[in-house]
C-alpha cells in the first residue's frame, strides 16, 4: 500500500512538472496571429527584393512542408515570403506582421499561421460538414486541400496548438468571401467557424478578435465588390469582429486579386487595426484609414486586471463621452469628454480598487451610442 502510495505520487510530481513547463514555456511577449481564407489570404502578389527584407521578431509557422524553402511543417522560421504555402505569394500577413514589429516595443515577437486555400467557400472550413465541399471540390483545389491533410480547418488548429505552445494567440484574420458572393449567411457561418476555433484552442472570445478584410473595392472595379456589404455586417454577428477596408487597395487586370502594392496597403490596415486595439497608435498615422462609421470595440484585454484598454472610431467632429458603469447602472468613471476630431483612438481604464465583476462601458458621440460589456478579475 505505501509503495502504490509513493508511485501515486511520484506520478502526480512528474505530471504537475510537465504541466508547469509547458505552461512557462509559452512566452507572453511572443504575440501569435492566426491567417485563413481563400485566394487573397493565400497571396498572389508578386514577392519583389523590398518584401524579403524582415525582422528575425517576425516569425511564420510553417502549415505544410515546404523543401524548395527549406522549412519543415511546425517549425518556425523568419517571415521571409512566401507565408502561406510553398509557392504562394505576398499576402495580407506579411506587412500585417512588419507593420506590428515596426509599432511593438522591441521586446515583442509576432507569430503568424496561415491556411488558406484559393478559390474555397468559406463552407471548407465548416469543421463538422466540410467533407460535403470537399466532394464538390474542383481537382485543381482538391490538391491544395490535399496539402493540408484533406482538411484545412484541422490543420490550421494543429498548427496553432503547436504555436500556442510558444506563445500567446492574440487574434485572427480572415480573408475570404469571393466565392460566398451574395450569400447573405456568410456572417453566421463565419461565425460558426470562430466560434469553433475559440473552443478547440481554448480562447476567450472577449481577448481574440476576428479582423475580416474586404475584397477589392468598387473603386477598383472590383468583380465581387457587392460581398462588402454583406461582409460589412460581420459585426452585427460577432461583436469582437471588425471590418478592414479595401478602399484604394489596388488591384490586378481580374478585378478579383490585389496587387502586390494593394496587398501591402492592405495589410497594414489589418495591423494598423491590431494595433488599436492593444492601444497602440502606428508610427505616422493620426487616424485608421476609410472610417466609414462610428464604432466602438471590445476592450482588450477583457477579462483584465486592472487595467484594460477601450478603443473607438468616429467618422466625424464630435463631441464624445465614454464612461463607465457597474452592472446596477450607477456610474463608476468618466474616461473621456471632450470635443474629437475623426479618427480612432484608445483609452485605458485602471479599476484599481474595484471588486471584480461586470463592469459597463458607453460610448457617445453625437448621436451615436453603443455600450458593452467588460470583466475585471479579482
Amino acid at each position: 500500500m505505501k509503495k502504490q502510495k509513493k508511485l501515486t505520487r511520484i506520478f502526480f510530481l512528474i505530471c504537475l512538472f510537465l504541466l508547469n513547463k509547458n505552461i512557462y514555456s509559452q512566452d507572453p511577449d511572443f504575440y501569435i496571429f492566426l491567417c485563413f481564407g481563400q485566394s487573397n489570404m493565400e497571396g498572389q502578389g508578386k514577392i519583389e527584393a523590398q518584401d524579403k527584407t524582415v525582422d528575425s521578431r517576425f516569425r511564420i509557422m510553417e502549415a505544410v512542408n515546404c523543401s524548395n524553402l527549406g522549412r519543415t511543417m511546425g517549425s518556425w522560421y523568419t517571415a521571409v515570403p512566401p507565408l502561406c504555402r510553398c509557392y504562394s505569394g505576398l499576402t495580407p500577413s506579411d506587412y500585417f506582421g512588419k507593420t506590428m514589429i515596426e509599432n511593438l516595443p522591441s521586446n515583442i515577437r509576432v507569430g503568424v499561421v496561415n491556411v488558406s486555400v484559393a478559390g474555397c467557400k468559406i463552407e471548407l472550413f465548416d469543421k463538422d460538414n466540410y467533407q460535403a465541399y470537399v466532394a464538390t471540390a474542383p481537382s485543381w483545389m482538391t490538391g491544395i486541400i490535399n496539402e493540408y491533410g484533406g482538411n484545412p480547418y484541422a490543420r490550421l488548429v494543429d498548427i496553432a496548438k503547436l504555436a500556442k505552445n510558444d506563445g500567446v494567440i492574440k487574434g485572427i484574420l480572415l480573408h475570404q468571401g469571393e466565392s460566398n458572393t451574395g450569400d447573405n449567411q456568410w456572417p453566421s457561418k463565419v461565425k460558426g467557424v470562430y466560434d469553433n476555433l475559440l473552443a478547440d484552442l481554448e480562447l476567450h472570445p472577449d481577448s481574440v478578435p476576428l479582423l475580416a478584410g474586404e475584397v477589392v473595392n468598387a473603386d477598383q472595379g472590383g468583380v465581387c465588390a457587392s460581398m462588402n456589404s454583406i461582409i460589412a455586417k460581420l459585426p452585427q454577428t460577432i461583436s469582437n469582429s471588425y471590418v478592414i477596408s479595401s478602399k484604394g487597395c489596388t488591384d490586378t487586370t481580374d478585378n478579383l486579386h490585389f496587387n502586390s502594392a494593394g496587398y501591402r496597403e492592405l495589410g497594414k490596415r489589418y495591423a494598423e487595426k491590431m494595433l488599436s486595439l492593444l492601444g497602440i497608435m502606428p508610427v505616422g498615422v493620426n487616424s485608421i484609414d476609410a472610417i466609414d462609421s462610428y464604432e466602438l470595440g471590445q476592450n482588450y484585454p477583457n477579462p483584465f486586471n486592472p487595467e484594460t484598454t477601450i478603443s473607438f472610431s468616429i467618422s466625424t467632429k464630435a463631441f464624445v463621452t465614454l464612461k463607465v458603469f457597474d452592472a446596477l447602472g450607477r456610474e463608476i468613471s468618466i474616461l473621456l469628454s471632450e470635443e474629437l476630431s475623426a479618427g480612432t483612438y484608445s483609452q485605458q481604464w485602471n479599476a484599481a480598487g474595484l471588486s471584480g465583476g461586470v463592469y459597463f462601458y458607453r460610448l457617445q458621440a453625437g448621436t451615436f451610442t453603443e455600450t458593452k460589456k467588460l470583466i475585471l478579475l479579482r
